[in-house]
């Protein structure tokens, strides 16, 4: 672990003097977006990864610029990361180095050879190094919006002589939770999670230049597109693809998930209406477990509160699933324990039976998806209000 921090720290005070000698590329060399696909090894690595190839043998240079850099040993990372303000930066490294990194996560690695002229090449090369300045490297990053596959977009875009023409055939009906959920389909708590947090801005149909978010979409569209120039010829985008590295089933393998998301909650479901049958045949009524279930409910919902209203991510407000899980429903738990509240317990659970009542019905016309496992949730508190109601008639 030490070589790898001295072989980095070496790098980043290294490579500044070596750009500083060399102010242009040479004629034969080429810029490449590597395109690598996507690993089980962490939550960020389901997507993918973007980065920029700069070979220049003449210069004995061939390194990656990575726009991908966080540190999340950084205080308050989670925190930071939920409210939408964790800053990414541009990092250097060498290709090598960065094609082992993703072969032994067993990635493939695809590269995308621009056809560039030499004058473009040279601007992409001193927009990075600018960009690389210590002043400049930092960003504010954003999943849908501002990553390392977009800036890999806009580099180019801004940088030709003319404009670049994608192919319209690739654009179809997808959200962005489309998107998203496709890259987690292996992983249904994190989809789960996903649709929890993510608000009705996911729903909505992404552009085919806003799919460029995920580097396989990326690649897609650079794949099939073409250089409209000033004088109105056209050229491919992209000269040649290589492939540097091929998925690895072995290395990059990921168990089938047996407990999933909806299996948990149709069970929680069972078990409460089976306790609340129990208790209705026997005229009895557990308080305490109202008052666990609606607890962690209110927690949930102050979380989703949070994000919805204090984080400034794009895509979490408005979410529909405040609806049934806000923080009221602390309220609703503290007033089951406490005697003389009663009668205000009663009022809670009645006008929180009818809201999920109307919910589930109503879903169909809310313009945000449902996964599928909310509805034995919603259910379950559904019952335990029911019940709460019914008492208190009786």
């Amino acid at each position: 672990m030490r070589k790898y921090v001295l072989f980095f720290l070496l790098l980043a005070f290294i490579f500044p003097l070596h750009a500083e000698q060399m102010k242009r590329l040479n004629e034969e060399a080429e810029i490449s977006v590597l395109i690598s696909g996507p690993s089980h090894d962490a939550v960020f690595t389901l997507y993918g990864h973007a980065a920029m190839r700069i070979n220049d043998p003449g210069n004995k240079l061939d390194v990656i610029f990575n726009y991908g850099i966080f540190d999340d040993s950084k205080s308050n990372f989670i925190y930071n990361f939920a409210k939408g303000e964790t800053d990414y930066k541009l990092g250097v490294t060498d290709f090598l180095n960065y094609l082992i990194e993703y072969q032994m996560r067993g990635s493939s690695v695809t590269e995308l050879v621009l056809n560039l002229t030499t004058e473009e090449k040279n601007r992409i090369w001193n927009a990075l190094l600018i960009n690389y300045q210590p002043e400049n490297r930092g960003y504010r990053y954003n999943f849908f919006f501002d990553n390392c596959a977009t800036r890999m977009a806009i580099l180019v875009e801004q940088h030709i002589d003319g404009q670049v023409i994608y192919n319209s055939a690739n654009q179809n009906e997808d959200t962005f939770r489309d998107l998203i959920n496709y890259c987690t389909r292996e992983h249904k708590w994190q989809t789960f999670g996903c649709d929890l947090a993510l608000g009705s801005p996911t729903d909505r149909i992404a552009t085919l230049h806003e799919k460029m978010f995920l580097p396989q979409y990326l690649e897609e569209a650079f794949i099939t597109a073409k250089i409209r120039s000033t004088d109105g010829t056209t050229k491919p985008l992209v000269k040649k693809t290589i492939s540097l590295a091929k998925f690895d089933p072995e290395i990059n393998n990921y168990p089938k998930e047996w407990i999933s998301p909806l299996l948990c909650s149709i069970l929680l479901l069972l078990t409460i209406s089976i306790i609340t049958w129990l208790g209705w045949r026997k005229k009895k009524y557990s308080k305490w477990l109202d008052f666990m279930l609606f607890t962690v409910a209110g927690i949930a919902g102050c979380i989703l509160f949070f994000l919805s209203f204090i984080s400034v991510h794009p895509a979490v407000f408005p979410n529909w699933s405040l609806l049934w899980l806000h923080p009221f429903h602390l309220v609703g738990a503290l007033l089951i324990i406490v005697k003389r509240f009663t009668k205000a317990a009663y009022y809670y659970h009645f006008i929180n039976f009818v809201a999920l009542t109307l919910l589930l019905p109503g879903w169909f016309i809310i313009p945000q998806h449902l996964n599928i496992a909310f509805i034995p949730l919603i259910l379950t508190l559904l019952i335990r209000s029911a019940y709460v109601v019914y008492r208190h008639k009786r």
